[in-house]
């Protein structure tokens, strides 16, 4: 009982604020990593995870039957329910993709604010563990392994200083990935490579234009990246300034 009641201080408890240089290094990195193609090619599996992950949490919680996800080396996936092909429920399976990353983002820049790492770190942990009772191929087994991994580690066996700069760094990650690839969907749509899009598939069930949900998701996200640069990245450099 001393363990589990030591457990829970530490996942529950607060942390001291990092240096604000830290906050805003982890910023320019994580931009970086979005903004190169090479690391982005890369990073964007973790993009891909939080998309289907949104797609399949949204789908349990609206009552459909979630059949598995798979995680593509393309960086692509995709998340099979079961339900009606149309209705409320559809459409906010469909509309959770896009957004899942920078909402996650934005949640976590909460708990980052409020010095809650630990509890950042394996909130995660949980979230990909149920995932991953979900997945239904080799690929995506491995991607969430991975990452998951390299979560647990560092939780586990990292001084609160490394804890702070990857807790960090992965929120700005989510943020600002999220924001990206709302323009590539849009780019492979003006030159009809992607009929099937989260997008398309809103289209054809609500009767608004894909364009209109395109334009949606990017706000959405745009919304979620203004907010956390005022929970995280001001006070930082208010900080520094002062």
């Amino acid at each position: 009982m001393e363990t589990l009641s030591d457990l829970l201080d530490r996942v529950l408890g607060t942390q001291p604020d990092p240096p604000p240089l830290l906050v805003l290094v982890t910023a320019l990195l994580a931009g970086l990593v979005v903004a190169a193609r090479p690391s982005w090619r890369l990073a964007r599996n973790g993009i891909t995870i939080a998309h289907e992950g949104g797609h399949a949490l949204v789908a349990v919680l609206v009552g459909r039957r979630l059949s598995g996800i798979r995680l593509h080396s393309d960086t692509s996936g995709l998340t099979l329910s079961r339900g009606r092909p149309g209705g409320p429920g559809m459409a906010f399976t469909l509309l959770a993709g896009y957004l899942a990353p920078s909402l996650l983002g934005l949640g976590g820049a909460w708990l980052l604010a409020g010095g809650r790492i630990t509890l950042l770190l394996w909130a995660s942990l949980a979230l990909l563990f149920a995932m991953l009772l979900m997945i239904r191929n080799l690929y995506g087994l491995l991607a969430v392994l991975v990452a998951g991994g390299a979560i647990f580690v560092v939780s586990a066996y990292t001084e609160p200083a490394v804890q702070a700069a990857f807790g960090f760094g992965f929120v700005w990650f989510l943020l600002v990935g999220g924001v990206r690839p709302v323009g590539e969907l849009q780019s492979l749509r003006w030159r009809g490579r992607a009929p099937e899009s989260d997008a398309d598939q809103l289209a054809r069930i609500t009767w608004l234009p894909g364009l209109l949900w395109v334009g949606f998701f990017g706000l959405v996200n745009l919304a979620a990246l203004t907010a956390a640069v005022g929970l995280l990245l001001q006070p930082a450099i208010a900080e520094l300034v002062a």
